[in-house]
């Protein structure tokens, strides 16, 4: 089974960095995963086509589109940003989520927080990511609800007179 690590185009060393611990890549190993991809953006990569823990590691730092790699995965540990935690969800992906602290403002965490809290993902530091990895039980998760775009257009038609 695949995870796949992302960090978007930011810089996010600590979860690039925490992503192949020893701790994090047991955790995995005891989940049954095997292959571990890392997409670390502006982040620098230690370890990369290396197996550790009976993990394969490979990273790199940018594609055109990471929904091939969405698919392919099993878990998704990702930054909290809207569009990647949108994109997961909707593909009924397992899905860590760990805000960036070092941004200026929370709302990384606040979104992360807000849909932990309906059971959608899970939310996590970059401390606790091996022990979240490793307490995941995917029957938790609530499903996301599905994209249902007449809403959008009820609302705009209600604002204009419709």
């Amino acid at each position: 089974m695949l995870a796949f690590v992302t960090v978007g185009s930011t810089r996010f060393d600590a979860l690039v960095h925490a992503a192949t611990t020893t701790d994090v890549l047991k955790a995995l190993k005891s989940k049954g995963f095997t292959r571990l991809i890392i997409q670390c953006g502006n982040s620098d990569v230690a370890k990369d086509n290396v197996e550790e823990q009976g993990i394969q590691i490979e990273a790199w730092r940018f594609k055109p589109t990471l929904q091939d790699t969405f698919n392919d995965a099993s878990l998704v540990i990702s930054h909290a940003g809207s569009g990647t935690i949108l994109d997961v969800l909707r593909i009924d992906k397992w899905l860590i989520v760990v805000p960036n602290p070092t941004l200026l403002d929370n709302h990384q965490e606040e979104l992360a927080e807000s849909l932990s809290k309906l059971g959608h993902l899970k939310a996590t530091t970059v401390s606790g990511l091996a022990d979240t990895i490793a307490a995941f039980d995917p029957a938790t998760i609530v499903p996301f609800p599905k994209y249902d775009g007449t809403k959008f257009r009820a609302i705009i038609d209600e604002e204009l007179g419709f």
